[in-house]
């Protein structure tokens, strides 16, 4: 049948076909001893098993080719591994010639016995389906050759595609509030820079105005409440506008700062008035108490009377926004602004760098603090003294290249103090495709537009709480509150009651799982921005909370893109290095430390390195020649020659 004789196929497994032969008992060794067979494998004692199907298939190949020894699997493959390694173990199977539902049997069986906690049947039928897809190698013989000695042959005809990557959700204008979409999508069109941009800078601008002056309660009865301040980001390589877009949807907070900035400087100069007459005050006050102790009267009465008016209060400037502040220095601003702050970066790898410096370990606690916006936070410190925040509520924007953020979500992936739940708060980070085509587009901006959204920001910037309808908590330092009418309480239960379907199963990866889970403040929030912008007064409706939940798939998709680094290392290392052979950066054979030692990203340690060239060789991309040398043997990869002209990937 064509079945070759081969070791090592799997663990503890070996074939042997047309011109092989096994050695039983009572066969004889070249020592003279006898074999003889095991207590508990006597061939009348043990009744001989059926062949699982998939094994079958893959002893008995169409092709008549032995593609060598599969990778062995270990006895358990722990969370956060199945997904790869299942994946891994169905393309070799499938590159083998094995059929679909044979592969399916197997990985069924593999994700039965070693998987803890075994994934669901419908994950892996979704891994069988996707790998499934692909067609089975057929066996070609190549010769290849290389500098420095040595030759390879490959057995497959053309590199095999690779995993595929799913594109994000493009953002949809509906998403946005009515007033913010012609505004939106005047900015995308003449920067010519993805809508999603600007698209969640306006809404993260939007939360930091609103901050503590109205929450959201999701619950029909329950006191459960979230403060709508938002953390987000948005990613893109040099070139794609992310600064500019930024600031152009931050320009709302412009007026007004500019606004409260004359205010202060109005209520500074009052205050300089009052300080001088506080002062003659406190300076008689001092005569009278001296006169009262001189003549034996009461002095601390006189004090106490002579004491009123000499304590004037500075004014405190109102904050919208801040881009580089120690958090001793947030924590007194949060106390003059209590509704909350902004806090801008345009290159938030720097914020991030900074926390993981040491000494932040403060640093870091009170952004986690901060992050539900109603989070008591207390510094002691030698030279600013005691400092209490009361309500420590902070929204936080920036923009990081993929670079950066790969490497960053991947430490977080492998423990450490990365993975500390700070990466999972950044709910509102977007990775578009970047636009395919671009044009010069000189028009003058919407300025109408642009008004009516800066008239929406200088309404909200002064909530009436009693005239939105919203109910005020008798409780001293409470907020007051809107909650959901009757039909919105409906829909939204029935959303939440997915999510903790989800969150509670065995189908999440776990990084991702943890910040789905913020997904319970982030819906209820953004539908009361929308709502506030949208609707004049009540509770909020069918219409925001809809929107809001569109918001989280959309959100969800580009999640899943900024998370593929930590939880698909192999493919995102392969896809990186898979383009830099293309672009022939390594010529036709190279080293492991020869990419190591570039410093690419995702391909930034050697542990990253041998998963992506695993998959690589697994996908028929290169192939391992061993070297022997005067030293060690060195290990050399061979591209596949086709790569050269089929221009694949």
């Amino acid at each position: 049948d064509g079945t070759r004789n081969s070791a090592g196929r799997h663990p503890g497994l070996d074939v042997r076909g047309e011109g092989g032969y096994v050695v039983v008992a009572p066969s004889v060794h070249e020592s003279g001893r006898t074999y003889e067979w095991e207590l508990s494998s006597r061939p009348g004692e043990v009744e001989i098993g059926q062949w699982p199907e998939w094994l079958l298939a893959e002893l008995v190949r169409p092709d008549g080719h032995d593609k060598g020894p599969a990778p062995p699997v270990e006895s358990t493959i722990p969370e956060g591994q199945r997904n790869q390694t299942l994946t891994s173990l169905a393309g070799t199977m499938r590159r083998r010639g094995m059929s679909e539902g044979a592969m399916l049997a197997a990985l069924l069986e593999e994700n039965k016995t070693k998987c803890n906690p075994p994934l669901s049947e419908t994950e892996v039928r979704r891994i069988s389906a996707s790998i499934g897809k692909k067609a089975p190698a057929a066996a070609i013989v190549s010769n290849v050759s290389g500098q420095g000695g040595g030759s390879g042959e490959y057995h497959r005809a053309e590199p095999q595609p690779l995993p595929d990557v799913q594109s994000p959700e493009p953002f949809d204008m509906e998403l946005l509030p009515t007033a913010f979409r012609p505004w939106i999508e005047d900015i995308a069109h003449r920067m010519q820079c993805p809508p999603d941009y600007p698209g969640v800078g306006a809404m993260l601008a939007l939360a930091a105005v609103v901050g503590r002056q109205l929450a959201m309660r999701p619950k029909h009865v329950d006191d459960w409440q979230v403060t709508p301040n938002l953390w987000g980001g948005i990613v893109g390589r040099p070139g794609l506008l992310k600064s500019p877009a930024l600031q152009e949807a931050l320009r709302p907070l412009a007026p007004l700062e500019a606004q409260a900035k004359e205010a202060y400087e109005i209520a500074q100069d009052d205050y300089e008035a009052q300080r001088l007459v506080a002062e003659a005050r406190q300076k008689n006050a001092k005569d009278e108490v001296r006169k009262a102790v001189k003549a034996g009267h009461d002095a601390y009465e006189v004090a106490l009377t002579a004491q009123a008016g000499t304590v004037v209060e500075a004014p405190a400037r109102r904050r919208y926004r801040t881009n580089d502040t120690s958090v001793e220095k947030l924590g007194e601003l949060l106390n003059e602004n209590p509704r909350g702050l902004l806090v801008f970066r345009d290159e938030l790898s720097g914020f991030l760098r900074t926390l993981d410096k040491d000494g932040h370990e403060t640093d870091r606690a009170f952004y986690l603090e901060a992050w539900n916006g109603t989070g008591r936070f207390v510094f002691d410190r030698i030279g600013r003294g005691t400092i209490d925040v009361d309500a420590a509520c902070i929204s936080i924007l920036g923009g990081i290249q993929p670079g950066p953020l790969s490497a960053y979500m991947s430490r977080a992936a492998r423990g450490g103090s990365d993975d500390d739940g700070l990466v999972q708060r950044f709910q509102m980070v977007v990775w578009p495709d970047p636009p395919g085509d671009w044009r010069n587009v000189d028009t003058m901006p919407d300025t109408e537009a642009r008004e009516r959204v800066f008239a929406v920001f200088e309404r909200l910037d002064r909530i009436d709480p009693v005239a939105r309808g919203a109910e005020v908590p008798r409780a001293a330092g409470e907020l007051p509150f809107l909650r959901f009418t009757p039909e919105a309480q409906e829909i939204f239960t029935e959303w939440r009651t997915e999510l903790e379907h989800r969150l509670r199963g065995d189908d999440l990866p776990p990084m991702l799982e943890a910040h789905l889970a913020k997904y319970r403040s982030l819906i209820p929030s953004l539908a009361l921005l929308i709502h506030l912008v949208d609707e004049d007064k009540g509770p909020v409706g069918v219409e925001a909370l809809s929107r809001a939940c569109d918001w989280g798939d959309y959100l969800e998709s580009h999640a899943r893109r900024v998370y593929a680094p930590a939880l698909m290392p192999a493919e995102a290392g392969a896809r990186v290095l898979a383009g830099h052979i293309e672009r022939g950066d390594l010529g036709n054979r190279f080293t492991a430390r020869q990419v190591y030692r570039k410093g690419w990203a995702e391909l930034a340690d050697s542990e990253a390195v041998k998963m992506a060239l695993d998959l690589l060789e697994e996908l028929g991309w290169v192939q391992t020649l061993r070297v022997e040398t005067s030293g060690r043997t060195r290990v050399d990869y061979l591209v596949n020659p086709q790569i050269q002209w089929d221009g694949r990937g």
